[in-house]
Parts: C-alpha cells; sequence; structure tokens
C-alpha cells in the first residue's frame, strides 16, 4: 500500500465497531484501490443517498444476520455520508456507529481546496507523496495549479512558447488519457493567451477534449499528406476546414511523430485512403496512408500484437480496462474490414489475443467488480447504472434537455463502424467517447434495466426477469429529480426511418425535457445473425447507409438535446458447448449464461457442463445464480456457431458511452 492509502485506510479497523459512519464531502472513499483495501479489510461501503433505500438494504443483509450471531456480508459497514451534517442520520445509526471524518482540505493542508477538489481521485496517491515532498509552505491558488500542474501532469505552461512544444505537451496528455480538470485548463489558458502562434487554437478544448484533440489532429494529417502530394482516393472527400480549421500540427518534430504513429497503430487516427503516393515520401508517413490492403492488414496484425503486450492483470484499474475495451474495438472494427484471406490469416492470433483478454478480465472481474457500482459518476459513468445520475448532474451543471439512446446489444467495435459512417455521411457531428461496465450477467433484462431506473439489478428484482417496468423506472427516476410526468419521454423498438415521423412530436413539443430510447436494430440483426461478427459488420452498414442513425441525431441535435449514446452490452462469436441437461430448471436461459434460483442445481450445472463457472456479484438478487459458459462457448448445439451474450467477456461487458454533437 502507498502512503496515501494506508492514511485512509488505518482509520478503519473493523473489530473496533460493526456500523461506522463516514463523513466524506469529497468522496475521499469512492476510489477503486481503497475500495479494494476496505474488502480486503472486511469492510463493505454503502453510500448513504436515499435513506429508505439504505435502512432496507442494512436491515435485511447486515443487521439482521449479525442479530443472529452471523458474519453476514461483511465483517463491518460503512455509511458513507457525502456532507459533513451527520445530524441528519437516523439517531440509531449515530448511536451506534463509530464516526470518521474525511475531507481533502484536512489530507492536503498545504494546497488550495478548490483546486484539489476539482482534481480526479485518480491522482491523490502521487499528489499526496509529492506534496509531503514538495510543499514546506501552504500554497495558494495559483501556486497549487502550478505545483500541480509541474508534479502531476508533468508539465510547466509558462515554458511553453513553440507550436512543437504545445502540441507535445497536448498529445502526450491524452495519449495517457488524463486530460486536465477545467479549472487547471482555464489557467493554462490564461498562462498561453499572449503567445501569439496560440491564439486561434481553442486551447481550453484542446486541454480537455480528445474528441476535439482527435479531430484537429485528423484534419491537419490530411492537411500536411496534401502538402506532400497525397491524393486523396473516393469522389466525396470532406473539406478540410471541416476538420482541422486548417490548423497546422508539427508532425516531423520527433517527439510528436512517434505518438502520432503509435495513435495511428492504436486505432486513435485513421490513415488516410490514398489513391497515389510520391516516391519521396517519408517512410514513418505512409503509417498513417492506405493505400493497398497489406497496409491495413499490417496495422491489424501491429495492433493485436501491441494489445497482447499491455493487457491489464487482476490488480489493474477499470480505468486500465476502459482504454484496453476502446483500443480492442477499434482494433476488431479493422479486423472486419479485412479481405477474408487476410482475416484468415490473421484470425488465430485474434483468437488467442480474445481468450487472453477474456481470462484477465473474468480474474479481475471477481477480484474488483464489486466496488465498481459505489464508485461516484460525476465525471463519467463507471457502471450503466450511473448513467441516469450522471445525465441528471449534466442537466443541473448545464443540459437543459436531455436525450439518451440505448443501441441494444451494441459491442463497442460496432460502434466504432456506426461512427466512421457517421463521419463519412456527416462530418459536424463529433464524438466524446468513453466506455462503462455493463452489468452481469449482460442480459437485456439486467443490465438494460440498470440503465432505465438507475439501479442496481438487487433493487429491481421483481421485474429483472423482463424489460416491462422500464418506462415506470425511467419515469420514476426522472420524477424523483424533479420533473413532471409530461416532461418525460420513453420509447422502444425504434428501426427505421418511418418511425421518426412519429418521434419527432415528442421530441418538438418544448415541455419534453427528457427522452429515452431503444434502437434495438443491432440486437435484432445479432440474434438472426448466421455470418458471425464479420457478417453483422456489413449488415450494420447498410442499416447506416439508410439514413436512420443519421436523420435521429438531427432531429434530436437540431432540437437542442444533449445526445448521449450507450448500450446494455456487446456480443461475441461462439460455438456450442451442447445444453445443460435440466429442463426448464433454469429460470433464464440466455445462450451464455443459466440463471438459477437454486443452490444445487447451480452447482450441478457449473459440474455437469463441459465448461462453465460462477462468479460471485454484489449487487445481484438473493438467490440468483448465473452461471457462465466459459471461453467462447454458448450452451447451444455442440459445435453450432451464434452471436451471442450474457458472458464476462472484453466484448460483452464493456459498452460504449458517448457523447454526441455538432461541431460549431
Amino acid at each position: 500500500m502507498s502512503a496515501w492509502s494506508d492514511r485512509i485506510l488505518n482509520e478503519f479497523t473493523p473489530d473496533i465497531s460493526r456500523l461506522w459512519i463516514a463523513s466524506d464531502p469529497d468522496g475521499v472513499l469512492l476510489d477503486e484501490r481503497l475500495l479494494a483495501g476496505l474488502r480486503e479489510r472486511g469492510f463493505d461501503l454503502l453510500p448513504f443517498e436515499d435513506s429508505i433505500a439504505f435502512r432496507a438494504e442494512y436491515d435485511a443483509r447486515y443487521r439482521s444476520e449479525w442479530g443472529r450471531g452471523e458474519v453476514g456480508p461483511s465483517k463491518a459497514l460503512i455509511l458513507l455520508l457525502r456532507s459533513t451534517n451527520i445530524s441528519e442520520l437516523p439517531w440509531d445509526y449515530l448511536k451506534n456507529a463509530r464516526r470518521v471524518s474525511l475531507t481533502l482540505a484536512d489530507l492536503f493542508p498545504m494546497l488550495s481546496y478548490p483546486v484539489i477538489r476539482q482534481i480526479d481521485p485518480e491522482c491523490f496517491d502521487d499528489l499526496y507523496s509529492v506534496q509531503n515532498r514538495h510543499a514546506p509552505q501552504i500554497l495558494g491558488e495559483s501556486a497549487t495549479k502550478d505545483f500541480v500542474l509541474t508534479h502531476i501532469f508533468k508539465f510547466n505552461p509558462h515554458l511553453i512558447r513553440r507550436s512543437e512544444d504545445l502540441w507535445r505537451e497536448i498529445l502526450q496528455l491524452h495519449y495517457r488519457n488524463s486530460s486536465l480538470p477545467y479549472i487547471l485548463a482555464e489557467y493554462v489558458t490564461q498562462v498561453l493567451s499572449d503567445v501569439s502562434d496560440f491564439q486561434s487554437l481553442p486551447l481550453k478544448e484542446l486541454f480537455t477534449s480528445k474528441a476535439v484533440v482527435l479531430r484537429i489532429i485528423q484534419g491537419a494529417w490530411r492537411l500536411y499528406l496534401a502538402g506532400h502530394g497525397v491524393c486523396e482516393a473516393g469522389e466525396a472527400k470532406i473539406p478540410l476546414n471541416a476538420l482541422s480549421n486548417n490548423q497546422k500540427i508539427p508532425f516531423e518534430h520527433p517527439d510528436i511523430r512517434v505518438i502520432i504513429s503509435t495513435m495511428f497503430y492504436e486505432g486513435s487516427l485513421h490513415p488516410l485512403v490514398a489513391s497515389d503516393l510520391s516516391p519521396a515520401l517519408p517512410d514513418w508517413v505512409r503509417i498513417g496512408v492506405v493505400q493497398d490492403p497489406l497496409t491495413m492488414l499490417n496495422l491489424v496484425r501491429d495492433g493485436i500484437h501491441g494489445i497482447s503486450q499491455t493487457l491489464p492483470n487482476s490488480s489493474a484499474s477499470f480505468r486500465d480496462w476502459i482504454s484496453v475495451a476502446q483500443k480492442f474495438g477499434e482494433l476488431l472494427a479493422r479486423f472486419y474490414t479485412l479481405t477474408s484471406s487476410h482475416a484468415m490469416e490473421l484470425e488465430p492470433a485474434m483468437k488467442e489475443l480474445q481468450f487472453a483478454a477474456d481470462n484477465a478480465i473474468q480474474q479481475w472481474v471477481g477480484k474488483h467488480y464489486a466496488d465498481l457500482a459505489s464508485l461516484p459518476a460525476s465525471k463519467a459513468p463507471v457502471m450503466v447504472h450511473h448513467i441516469p445520475r450522471y445525465l441528471s448532474m449534466r442537466r443541473l451543471s448545464c443540459d437543459d434537455r436531455t436525450a439518451l439512446l440505448v443501441f441494444d446489444g451494441l459491442a463497442i467495435d460496432q460502434w466504432v463502424q456506426i461512427r466512421d459512417a457517421l463521419a463519412k455521411r456527416n462530418p459536424k457531428i463529433v464524438c466524446e467517447e468513453n466506455a462503462c461496465f455493463a452489468w452481469a450477467p449482460t442480459l437485456t433484462s439486467v443490465s438494460r434495466q440498470s440503465i432505465f431506473s438507475g439501479m442496481k439489478p438487487r433493487e429491481f428484482a421483481n421485474s429483472i426477469d423482463s424489460t416491462g417496468a422500464e418506462p415506470a423506472q425511467w419515469s420514476r427516476f426522472w420524477q424523483d429529480q424533479g420533473l413532471r410526468v409530461g416532461e418525460i419521454f420513453y420509447r422502444k423498438g425504434l428501426k427505421h426511418n418511418d418511425q421518426l415521423d412519429d418521434l419527432a412530436a415528442a421530441v418538438t413539443n418544448p415541455n419534453t425535457k427528457v427522452i429515452g430510447l431503444v434502437i434495438d436494430t443491432v440486437d435484432e440483426i445479432v440474434h438472426g445473425a448466421v455470418l458471425g461478427k464479420r457478417g453483422i459488420a456489413s449488415q450494420i452498414s447498410g442499416w447506416v447507409d439508410s439514413g436512420f442513425v443519421e436523420q435521429l441525431l438531427d432531429l434530436l441535435l437540431c432540437k437542442g438535446f444533449d445526445v448521449y449514446l450507450t448500450a446494455d452490452h456487446g456480443n461475441v462469436d461462439a460455438t456450442g458447448q451442447g445444453r445443460p441437461k435440466q429442463g426448464v430448471a433454469a429460470e433464464l436461459r440466455g445462450e451464455r449464461v443459466r440463471i438459477y434460483r437454486n443452490e444445487e442445481l447451480a452447482a450441478e450445472t457449473s459440474i455437469s457442463a463441459a465448461n462453465a463457472y460462477h462468479i460471485n456479484m454484489t449487487g445481484l438478487p438473493e438467490g440468483f445464480l448465473p452461471i457462465y459458459a466459459g471461453g467462447r462457448t454458448a450452451f447451444i448445439n455442440q459445435g453450432d456457431h451464434a452471436v451471442v451474450h450474457g458472458g464476462i467477456s472484453l466484448e460483452e461487458l464493456l459498452v460504449p458511452f458517448v457523447k454526441l454533437n455538432y461541431v460549431s
């Protein structure tokens, strides 16, 4: 453990008390490493967000078992209160609990609290260490900003005066997936405002938004190649200023060149399809140009090797898995564009990578998945049930009208395909891309209900076997946030252009404030697939070409909605291992998972099935016992092939979470 973790965890000793109250207004404990450390010490943590929900879970799962002299789910429970007003808690909690107070002002006494409270908790470990070594006196707000930029983000804005210095820092920042907090981006913009070469740049957005950076780089790359005589293939070329505002980036600088090359390998940047190349074109530039199928083949081969070497281990952060899932999605999308012969050449390596990734994430899930549900959603949702809460916070801060599009069954690689097609059809669309974890088992009735209810599956146990309660759950959530029934809209079953006219009435109604839509075309394609995910990619391409997605986004964006897109689960190619021979014993029967209410039957299936396993999942209802098909197998006829979902794999468990907008 680090000095930071020890400082926090040493406050908690389970043998002292069963119930603890942590007054934690800054969410210090809501860090996955600290949550894992608390779990190792025998603690569970429950945020006190709804007094009735907390009371029900506390009484049913903890106090009743402790009262009978049983161990219960854990040795001790921490009630997490996101304020300092402990007096608002029920009297019996206050009487029986041991209290701990944690604030960033106390933990970082040498640094400015208004600055520190906007820093990502992921940085606190390093920040606590450097504070103790390099901050011998109390620092003011500006000095704290310089201190954090220097010691955490590793650059000094006062030293940036050349274009290559600026772009090197921007690229290194976003390549590490560590964009600046808004308060620091404003400060850096102020420091750089007197440099004439930077005054035409959207500096604040460049330091906070990876989407803006990639968009400008992609356009600048086209401008750079045009200057080297590279002719872009295709008739419908996007005007250069639609992507880059004609910004010039010093691509030939060694520091910048290395990062740009890596981003092309990993799929963050997309090579230009060219019809002609000059013999004088430098070799390093060719990684960003596709002229023949061999170029894409080599990119995919290098991508497989790169991800294989950097797969997270069981002690990794959830952010590491999100990053890998996005890179893997880009890689798979490229893989499905290869010719059949080239795909067959790389198929063994791709299957080996998928096998390794699935094994790694299953081990990680067994150790860390239980902590994800308690993590804060203020910056971005970590799990799908965080999404409504995140949207609610966004509405309070800046978004008046919000639309959530749930593409049922959409894997990240299929989102990449849709995104790239949209970029060609309408270059004004910009995507702020992220990803989050679906609920396991990755069944629609489990994970999609979590999205629309904002609840863990344990909290909708009575409806967990269907999606019929979604409209009421969506409405109830937003009514709890202060909206009226007439301001809330939900619709499912969207898939065709002719349905958009009916939808327009709700969109144009000025009273409509939040919209939840289920687009189930991809799920229908998946369940009818006979040619695997490669065949699905072809069908999705035809669907996007129909204009449905583009027209849906245009309808919402033009009416002032902030539009977010996600999915309830992904999908995988799988091979049948046979069906468990238990008749109707399983209450929910997915191709990749079977749900049992009887422990003996669940154990029997996990033992008798050729390749099956069980993982205990906190957050599922009592007596809800999933048995998963192992590897890339499914509970279907032996040897049959299908595209399925329900299991725990990188492609099923990580789903896209994207904000879409029109570029200004």
